[in-house]
């Protein structure tokens, strides 16, 4: 388990815990307010989650997404 503190601005960090632990995801249907649930729920999570912003969850989205699929 990682013990690194995440914040918005972890965004390849965040993607990289969240397809640790949601390895099934569909990304295809994940959602900006499923996203927003998930990162809230980490652990290691220490931001104040009201700091949140559509363009905060869609650069996480898309770490997350090319996390998944490499070039």
């Amino acid at each position: 388990m990682s013990t690194e503190e995440l914040y918005w601005d972890s965004s390849y960090a965040i993607a990289r815990r969240l397809n640790a632990l949601h390895p099934g995801a569909d990304l295809e249907s994940v959602t900006l307010n499923m996203l927003y649930n998930w990162v809230v729920a980490l652990p290691e999570f220490k931001d104040e989650p009201q700091l949140v912003n559509d363009e905060l969850l869609q650069a996480i989205y898309q770490e997350w997404y090319e996390e998944r699929n490499p070039l």
